[in-house]
């Protein structure tokens, strides 16, 4: 509890300062915001993103950020591939900020009601998916199960940990390598909505799956800014 008391503390700093730094800067692209990712920068992702994602994937792409000249470069392949993706899936949510990527599923796209398994439009949309991990192939990915907070704590996290794992194995299906990928279930501990309406529960019932650039990736970024 201490632990995350202090993450929540930290992050609330870092968007307190960006929040200043980068007063009157509407104007900037997403890749500019990329390139001057930092602790002030962090803060800005958590801003601009808001309620449309929960903390572990805005963790995600704060934590695997390099920014400078490195992360302008990023940023811009990321750009790229955001586009590619929102016209290839349009009824994904794609949240494109900082060296980064999410991309949001509502649970109820990609399964029933209390189930695990992928319903067949569900396939269609994690297989145009995978094409495009396929083709960006130096960045990892993070599969991340959400759920409303109906039934117990410990039966939801289960399910959101199934539901993410079934994501990622049908991507790998689609030759995605499973050493890209990894998974995580935060049942209803990530609410980006309001769980006594149900609107906000249906909101909170998502998978979000995150793309940031890889260690090669990082490398050719450094490279360029040299």
């Amino acid at each position: 509890m201490t632990t995350s008391r202090f993450k929540i503390a930290t992050f609330s700093i870092a968007l307190a300062i960006s929040a200043m730094a980068f007063q009157g800067c509407d104007s900037l692209t997403k890749t500019q915001k990329g390139a001057g990712i930092g602790a002030a920068a962090g803060g800005v992702i958590g801003a601009i993103i808001g309620k449309k994602a929960g903390n572990t994937a805005v963790g995600a792409i704060i934590g695997g950020a390099v920014g400078g000249t490195a992360g302008g470069f990023i940023g811009k392949r990321m750009d790229k591939q955001a586009a590619e993706i929102k016209t290839a899936i349009p009824n994904a949510e794609v949240t494109r900020e900082g060296e980064g990527i999410i991309v949001k599923f509502d649970s109820g796209i990609l399964f029933d009601f209390d189930s695990s398994n992928l319903k067949a439009q569900a396939k269609d949309n994690i297989k145009s998916l995978a094409g495009s991990i396929n083709e960006y192939p130096n960045t990892d990915i993070k599969v991340i199960g959400h759920t409303d907070n109906k039934g117990t704590e410990a039966y939801n996290l289960g399910l959101s940990q199934k539901r993410a794992a079934a994501v990622k194995a049908f991507a790998v299906a689609q030759g995605v390598p499973s050493s890209r990928m990894t998974t995580a279930g935060k049942g209803f501990a990530e609410p980006i909505g309001d769980n006594t309406t149900e609107a906000g529960r249906a909101a909170n019932r998502r998978v979000e799956i995150v793309i940031v650039a890889n260690e090669e990736l990082k490398k050719q970024a450094a490279e360029q800014g040299n």
